[in-house]
Order: C-alpha cells, then structure tokens, then sequence
C-alpha cells in the first residue's frame, strides 16, 4: 500500500504531506500538547532537490525558507535530522 494511503487509513486524511516527497517520510511525530505530523528525513529532502539541478547551498537555502519556514496549520510537516 503506497505511504500516502497509510497514513491516511492509521493517522486520518487530514494529514498534510509535500507533494513529491513520499520517498522522504521517516514517520510520524506525537509531541505533547501539539497534533501528529508527518516527518520528513532532512537529507533526502535537500538531496532530492539537488537531484532536481539545485547546488547544495541553493538546496539549504530553498528548504530552510520554503518547507521548514512554512506553516501551514496545526498538521505542518516537520524535518528529521538524523545523527549517524
């Protein structure tokens, strides 16, 4: 079942996701006193956008202001960054 459908069917359909980005979920976030949100792995996100012809600086930048500065409700995407 594609990432968009379960999380539909186990978290609801009002869930916000980014479109274009399903092969950069990492889950779902439960934060106490704020809604679940879908959580995205930062680094496939700027490496997908460099994938698509950004340098890396533009991909960064573009991120920072375009997906992680954006709000968009209480269910806004939030960015994992993973520590190796």
């Amino acid at each position: 079942m594609p990432i968009r459908e379960r999380i539909a069917e186990e978290y609801g359909e009002d869930m916000l996701l980014m479109d274009g980005y399903d092969d950069c979920i990492a889950g779902v976030v439960y934060k106490f006193g704020d809604e679940p949100c879908v959580a995205y792995d930062r680094k496939k996100v700027i490496k997908k956008l460099m994938d698509d012809g950004m340098s890396h600086e533009e991909a960064i930048e573009f991120h920072e202001f375009n997906q992680a500065g954006a709000y968009v409700g209480e269910k806004t995407p939030c960015f994992l960054e993973t520590i190796e």
